[in-house]
This record gives structure tokens, C-alpha cells and sequence, in this order.
């Protein structure tokens, strides 16, 4: 149904209320094609996937499994339980509710403070963009003490809500490899879910700009995955907890040779995160871009006051 309609959703997109009100009944379901592949779950503690398909099942076996022989290294994922407080996340998501939310595809809503993009055509403006909500600041300088994120600048906030009673998801995707850079960063605000990647064939390089990776291969913090270990898990999915005030982060091969997902099935109540982005090398200072990035990247550290300024929040386009 290649049409906008009121929930927000557009195109294939759907969310539980479209789906009833157009009577929309070929929604693809990707839990029931996750489930019939190869299944692992990600223990944050030993930082290994396992066999399995229900992540806290698998999780709570720790430390019991940390030296099963079926622990397998996976390299490229992060995941830090209780980055926020509960009191932190309480404060962050009282000051988000006095934002302007605006409708999203799948059952979503968001609030996103960036520049505006335009991935087909490669091009970037600075726009109306201004910098980050005040009360969040302390989370980007708190990612200066993990280890990981020291150097991470980020360049884009994207707040998004997944409401249970809307169905709410996020198909298979791969950030866009043009402009978003190698960390991909996650803070859950509220609720438990999970993130579920898939192997992406690669079939279509262009998608996603995925082509553009080979520039600045070179400068990734992680290497990535070797045609053997990408046939081994040609037909795996990989489900990644996501707990309450946890820090999540993609890099190295869960970024750009997997697609990630929230399932449909995975949001069990209201869940509010916020995504982080970083510039890719070539929009950094020594880049072929370093000029079209400096305005984002010195706008990007003001931060203002959500109950004094005006709100203009960016949509990617």
C-alpha cells in the first residue's frame, strides 16, 4: 500500500492500526522468519552469543554458560546495563514528554535533532539544526568514560518511541553508510526489548551506500568479518538484550555486514530510547568533507533549554 497515511506509516510500513483499518493482511512477519533460522543470544557479561532464541532465558544461565563450549566470540557489540539510573532515566523521559513528538512509520513516534540528509543524493545542510536538548547532555558526556565512545562527537539525536498498542517495530535496516559513521549508539530510557540482526547478502552494495564503506575501511575500530564467518552465520539471527537504562552499541560486523531489528513481538510496553550518531571519517577534520562537516560539528555542541527556545526538530529526507 504505496500510500502516507494518518498513523504515519508509508509504503510497506505498517503498525497495527493501518493494518486493521485498511484491512492491510500481507504484512510480512519477520519473527516467524527469524525463528526458523538459526538462533543466538548475546550474553553482556562474557560477551559471547549462545545457542537460543529467548534472551532472558539464555542470559540469566550466567555465569553457568560463560564456559560452555558452545560460547561463540562476537566482536562488534556493547551492551552496558544501568548506564542510567532509574532516576536519570525517569528525569530524561519526563523532559522527552514535554517535547513535541511527532508521528514515525510502524507504529513509532520520534523527536530528531541533526542535520538534514539526503542519502540518495549525498548531500547535507546544517538546516535548523542548533544542537541537543539541555537536560540530555550529561548522557554525551558521559560516553566520554567509556573506553569505546571516547572519541565519539555525535551529530544527530533521534528519539523514538515504540508503543506496544500501535504494533510498534523496526524492519531490517542498515544505518546509512554515507554519512553515519561506525558506532552505532543506543540508550534505552524505558522498557525492556531486544535487537535481532540478520545477515545482510550484500547482493546490493549501493543500498544503504554500503559501497562507501571500502573508503574508510581502513580507520574502523573494528575488523570485519571474513567471507568464512559471514557463511557461517548466512542463515543465523543474533537477538541482543536491551535492558531498561542500558547503553547498547554496533560496530566493526554487526554494523555493516548485519541488519538490525526491533520486532513487533520484542516491545511488550511503551519503550523510549535515544539514538546517537557519529560522523563518518570523511566528514572529520582531515576528511575529503571536513568542510561541509565543521558547521554540523560545531552546532552540535550547543545545547539549549526545551522550556525556553523554540523546537524545530529535522527529519532526514
Amino acid at each position: 500500500m504505496n500510500t502516507v497515511r494518518p498513523c504515519g506509516c508509508k509504503g510497506c510500513r505498517t503498525c497495527l492500526l493501518c493494518e486493521k483499518e485498511f484491512n492491510i493482511l500481507d504484512k510480512p512477519s519477520y519473527c516467524k522468519l527469524f525463528q526458523e533460522m538459526e538462533s543466538f543470544v548475546f550474553c553482556p557479561e562474557c560477551n559471547k552469543i549462545y545457542p537460543g532464541w529467548d534472551v532472558e532465558a539464555v542470559c540469566s544461565a550466567h555465569p553457568e554458560h560463560c564456559s560452555a563450549a558452545d560460547g561463540i566470540d562476537f566482536p562488534g557489540i556493547l551492551v552496558m546495563p544501568n548506564f542510567l539510573s532509574a532516576k536519570e532515566g525517569g528525569d530524561v523521559l519526563r523532559n522527552l514528554d514535554e517535547i513535541t513528538w511527532q508521528a514515525s512509520q510502524s507504529g513509532r513516534r520520534k523527536q530528531n535533532f541533526g542535520p538534514k540528509t539526503n542519502f540518495k543524493k549525498k548531500k547535507i545542510q546544517n538546516g535548523d539544526f542548533n544542537g541537543f536538548p539541555a537536560f540530555s547532555r550529561f548522557i554525551q558526556e558521559r560516553f566520554e568514560g567509556v573506553p569505546l565512545l571516547s572519541s565519539f562527537q555525535t551529530i544527530e539525536q533521534c528519539t523514538l518511541e515504540y508503543s506496544a498498542d500501535k504494533g510498534a517495530s523496526i524492519d531490517p535496516h542498515i544505518d546509512d553508510c554515507w554519512v553515519w559513521g561506525e558506532r552505532i549508539v543506543t540508550v534505552n530510557c524505558l522498557g525492556d526489548s531486544v535487537l535481532t540482526l540478520s545477515p545482510y547478502s550484500n547482493v546490493d552494495r549501493k543500498k544503504y551506500n554500503c559501497d562507501l564503506v571500502d573508503e574508510y575501511k581502513d580507520s574502523l575500530i573494528c575488523e570485519l568479518a571474513s567471507n568464512e564467518t559471514l557463511e557461517r552465520f548466512s542463515r543465523s539471527v543474533i537477538r541482543i538484550p536491551m535492558p531498561n537504562l542500558s547503553l547498547i552499541v554496533l560496530y566493526g560486523p554487526p554494523r555493516y555486514q548485519f541488519e538490525h531489528a526491533v520486532l513487533r513481538e520484542d516491545i511488550k510496553e511503551r519503550r523510549v530510547c535515544i539514538a546517537y550518531r557519529e560522523f563518518t571519517p570523511n566528514y572529520l577534520r582531515g576528511g575529503c568533507d571536513e568542510e561541509k562537516g565543521e558547521e554540523v560539528r560545531r552546532k552540535a555542541k550547543n545545547f539549549w533549554d526545551h522550556t525556553k527556545l523554540p523546537i524545530t526538530a529535522v527529519d532526514a529526507v
